[in-house]
């Protein structure tokens, strides 16, 4: 069956309209500054925070490197040079700081009113050791980690990240990296268009989804820990 002449001619407008369109767009994004990542974590933290910081109260930030949270009373890290897993200067904000391994803190039991551990927990040799230390020194606090999706989109994981992490309910669940896993999509794509200094609009969706790319996890009294090895083995506490 013949198209009529007037058909092909409406799609081919058709088309080329859409194309020319595409190129517009993308024209106009190159005229645009890139949407940088948020330079303190404490801007997408809050909403997932419910506790409310009352004067007096005796915060902790266990790893706070170069973003200390903004109601941290004390600091504490296990360097205070950059290394492989953290390439910014420490900032201590004029607070006390405390050099420590967050396996075994020099602080006795129920220290802290809140303990902070943002990025921290997905580097550690013993999880479980960690977490258990997180809720001997504090009555509360907030965690935050990569999900396996940011870390695979970013190639990060490899060399750097030991475990991917869920939280389900009042529940860490940790699941170590194998070799294939830990390096992710093998592209540098995602985190050039990200970090990018001209626009993408993929830059506002990683901005604005920040609860997606990171666990963002509350805990008050106790909460409960899973841990599953590569080889197969796994711990729970309860």
């Amino acid at each position: 069956m013949t198209v009529p002449a007037s058909d092909r001619l409406l799609r081919f407008t058709r088309r080329a309209y859409h194309a020319v369109r595409s190129i517009l767009r993308q024209m106009s994004w190159s005229l645009r500054r890139g949407l940088a990542p948020a330079e303190r974590r404490y801007s997408y933290q809050q909403p997932a925070i419910r506790h409310r910081f009352r004067p007096g109260e005796s915060v902790l930030d266990i790893g706070s490197g170069g973003d200390p949270f903004p109601h941290a009373t004390v600091l504490a890290d296990r360097y205070l040079e950059p290394s492989r897993h953290r390439a910014a200067e420490f900032v201590s904000e004029h607070k006390p700081v405390v050099i420590c391994d967050i396996s075994a803190m020099p602080f006795r039991e129920k220290t802290f009113d809140y303990v902070v551990c943002s990025h921290v927990l997905e580097h550690v040799d013993q999880p479980m050791a960690a977490c258990r230390e997180l809720q001997r020194v504090g009555r509360a606090g907030f965690i935050e980690t990569p999900v396996l999706m940011k870390d695979a989109l970013f190639s990060w994981a490899k060399g750097m990240h030991a475990w991917h992490v869920v939280g389900i309910g009042d529940r860490l669940v940790f699941f170590q990296y194998d070799t294939r896993t830990a390096e992710g999509v093998r592209s540098t794509l995602w985190h050039d268009m990200i970090f990018s200094p001209v626009y993408h609009p993929l830059q506002r969706v990683f901005n604005d989804n920040q609860d997606l790319f990171n666990v963002l996890f509350e805990w008050s009294g106790s909460f409960r820990v899973t841990v599953f090895r590569a080889g197969g083995d796994s711990e729970s506490d309860a």
